[in-house]
């Protein structure tokens, strides 16, 4: 059996059914709680969190991205998903997207028709 989002085969016994879609574990955790960029009250957690303890505690991939964007200037999310090839999928993307943005580290910013993900 194959996760109907990604296409991964599923062994019997851990497919996932979520809107009359059978899902592999990941794709239903996607499902449930998907990536959200723009939260007011995660913004805030943070930065209180980043106050009271002198600093965020940044991953190595995150540094990774951080370091992409400060050599390009910003880049379209393919572009990115494509620099970091094999090391993440675009889900895990989109959410360590969402966490740099809830640190502000980083925003999205229009140029001609495409969006770009660059440093804050």
């Amino acid at each position: 059996m194959n996760c109907e989002r990604c296409k991964t085969a599923i062994e019997k016994g851990d497919e996932m059914e979520y809107s009359g879609q059978i899902l592999c574990e990941d794709c239903y955790m996607d499902a449930l709680s998907p990536a959200r960029a723009c939260d007011p009250w995660t913004v805030y957690s943070a930065k209180s969190f980043e106050k009271h303890t002198g600093g965020l505690a940044i991953t190595e991939l995150q540094t990774q991205i951080l370091e992409i964007l400060k050599e390009t200037g910003g880049i379209p999310r393919p572009g990115l998903l494509e620099r970091l090839k094999g090391k993440i999928t675009a889900s895990q993307l989109e959410r360590e997207l969402a966490t740099l943005r809830h640190m502000e580290k980083i925003r999205a910013e229009k140029r001609g028709d495409q969006v770009f993900v660059r440093l804050w």
